[in-house]
């Protein structure tokens, strides 16, 4: 029995997403599977291609819903689940039991273990670790923007090397041991902290860039990262520098996209009045409501950039 599992690549909830629902599959399902992991990516053009699901069972964990007829399984909690209305419509038309979407729930992964205990009665208590972080992580429910930034926790120093890591093949080991080791044992694990170490040092670097690039005005954080070699950072790096904003605006290129993000400060005195995931969802992106992205093509800059400038505005009131 061959399982195709793909999962939000590149994302702490995406991958423990993808180790808590192989054990539940495993131990209530399929005792005798082969698990395969793919990893996903928000991009411009997003399409799911026919041969994703090469699996005797196949499932979508912290992603959008696909309409393919050989997708077997599909968790996702974001508010943007559904690439059209007509994907929407087909997942209230299906009746199997087993397509679950909850925008409510912090974490892809707490929703799993939720649906699992509820509904067909598992629990995986050596896995309560694991779920309890990636509400924290996925929720942005630190302490303190200091606490998301400094990476004492495993889960912190684990969320680093999953978001900074190249390709999916480092991710994909990483949920293989999530399905049985602690988070501690993980971040400890040698492989682990040969990546970590320059990612850390890439961290470090990176706080100074953003504080270098970054401008906040009337709440609103901005920054631009195009041809800083930054492929990637932690999101809580702009409340640390500017506790007292409400929102932050950035512009990034990567090797498969140009991208907007567009977050909320978890700390912030002043209410969050706007639904992010709405606003990026009029530029083709999507998310939470309070944090969201959009993803461009490679090397469509002035079109990010532009999309950035107007989204920015709006957060500060400007029009």
């Amino acid at each position: 029995m061959r399982v195709r599992i793909l999962y939000h690549d590149h994302c702490f909830d995406g991958a423990a997403s993808a180790a808590f629902f192989s054990r539940f599959l495993e131990a209530k399902f399929h005792p005798d599977a082969q698990f395969e992991y793919t990893g996903l990516a928000h991009k411009a053009s997003q399409l799911f291609e026919p041969s994703l699901f090469d699996g005797d069972v196949n499932a979508i964990v912290d992603f959008k819903y696909s309409t393919d007829p050989h997708l077997t399984w599909w968790f996702d909690h974001h508010q943007s689940a559904f690439l059209t209305p007509e994907d929407a419509e087909h997942f209230r038309r299906d009746n199997s039991g087993r397509k679950m979407y909850d925008p409510t729930f912090r974490s892809c992964t707490m929703y799993i273990a939720t649906i699992a205990r509820e509904r067909f009665g598992f629990e995986a208590h050596d896995l309560s670790e694991l779920v309890k972080w990636a509400d924290i992580v996925d929720g942005a429910q630190y302490a303190s923007a200091e606490e998301a930034v400094n990476l004492v926790a495993p889960a912190m120093r684990l969320t680093l090397v999953i978001e900074g890591a190249r390709g999916s093949e480092t991710v994909q080991k990483i949920i293989r041991m999530m399905r049985h080791n602690t988070l501690e044992e993980i971040a400890g694990d040698p492989e682990t902290l040969k990546i970590y170490q320059p990612l850390y040092e890439r961290h470090l670097r990176s706080v100074d860039i953003i504080r270098q690039q970054a401008q906040c005005r009337d709440g609103v954080i901005y920054f631009d990262l195009v041809g800083q070699d930054l492929e990637g950072y932690n999101k809580f790096i702009p409340y640390y520098l500017f506790p007292d904003s409400v929102y932050t605006v950035s512009v990034s290129t990567s090797s498969f996209r140009t991208k907007v993000s567009v977050g909320s400060n978890p700390w912030s005195r002043r209410p969050v009045e706007y639904n992010l995931a709405s606003i990026c969802e009029r530029y083709g992106g999507g998310g939470h409501p309070r944090v969201g992205a959009i993803s461009f093509e490679i090397g469509a800059v002035d079109q990010a950039r532009q999309a950035a400038r107007e989204i920015a505005e709006e957060l500060r009131g400007d029009h």
